[in-house]
């Protein structure tokens, strides 16, 4: 039950992080009192300055406290460098490499389908942990489990906002871009599964959000815009934020993951845009539709249904 509270809290985490993309991107209502936001344009260049904003500061924030949550954290890292450490080493490095693949996939289908479309399809992850986790961990999903996984993708997609879309919007590239970055997180989160039964996961996050930050750099290179009349004081102020709810996430995320397994995290994560909606409602005073209501309503349902296959799980456990 604790790793079902822990990814839970992640989703939450996450789901700040969208609103404050949201805030930066488009001006909008806080808590009904002031206006504020639409500091940036969303295209792919920005949706890349603000990943490389995030990241250079959740790097050197992890780092400052990283021996508080995990005494051996350096040492660790330290030890990867030996070469019969070098397949741990690997993963970890695989880890920020993945981060940074479904984060720019994601951008780039989100730069070329509707938003929208694009979010349902990277939220399509759950199936491919499902079966990634069958093909290199060997864990095999019940039957009940698959209900389940079908019973909250269900309640997210339809918590998903929609808009009138036309032919532009169903792109084919986009339409692959999007699918290949939940491939891209499904593939994260089997391989932080399989990291922990060898490295801690406090060494593990940071060479990940490293790796991603080298990565983000290198598009900023490549993908260079006119970043001359951009207001920096309040993009430093939502990266910051963004920065505190990214580390808080992935950490409770990567826990969520060791303590029940990427599968059943990932079907828990699947709830984003559910948490998404109910938070933007409160703080920014987004509609929320009868639609979306049904969606949060079967999702509420799959996360208890879960929790309590989870218990079952771990009763059988116990018992043999």
């Amino acid at each position: 039950m604790f790793g079902l509270i822990i990814v839970l809290l992640a989703s939450f985490c996450f789901c700040f992080q969208n609103v404050i993309v949201r805030i930066l991107f488009n001006e909008q209502t806080i808590l009904g009192i002031f206006e504020t936001g639409g500091f940036v344009i969303p295209n792919l260049q920005n949706s890349f300055l603000l990943m490389f904003m995030r990241m250079v500061l959740v790097v050197p924030l992890m780092a400052s406290f990283a021996t508080k949550l995990y005494p051996l954290t350096w040492q660790d890292i330290r030890e990867l460098g030996k070469h019969e450490a070098y397949p741990m080493l690997g993963r970890s490095l695989l880890g920020g490499v993945l981060m940074f693949l479904y984060l720019a996939l994601l951008y780039v289908s989100i730069g070329i389908i509707a938003t929208a479309i694009a979010l349902t399809l990277f939220f399509t992850y759950p199936i491919f942990t499902s079966l990634f986790s069958w093909i290199f961990l060997g864990i095999p999903p019940t039957k009940f489990r698959w209900m389940i996984m079908v019973v909250v993708l269900v309640g997210t997609f339809l918590t998903i906002p929609y808009t009138q879309t036309t032919s532009d919007d169903y792109n084919a590239i986009g339409v692959i871009f999007g699918l290949a970055s939940g491939v891209a997180y499904a593939l994260y989160t089997v391989n932080a599964q399989k990291s922990f039964e060898t490295i801690h996961l406090v060494p593990f996050t940071w060479i990940s959000f490293a790796t991603t930050l080298g990565l983000s750099s290198i598009s900023l290179l490549i993908w260079q815009g006119d970043n001359t009349d951009l207001n920096w004081t309040p993009m430093w102020v939502g990266g910051f934020l963004s920065a505190i709810v990214t580390l808080s996430g992935h950490l409770m995320f990567n826990y969520g993951i060791k303590l029940i397994g990427a599968t059943t995290a990932a079907t828990i994560g699947a709830t984003n845009p559910c948490l998404t909606a109910i938070l933007a409602w409160l703080t920014i005073q987004e509609t929320i539709n009868g639609l979306q209501i049904m969606g949060i309503v079967i999702v509420t349902i799959g996360i208890l249904l879960l929790s309590q296959e989870h218990k079952r799980f771990l009763k059988k456990w116990q018992d043999f």
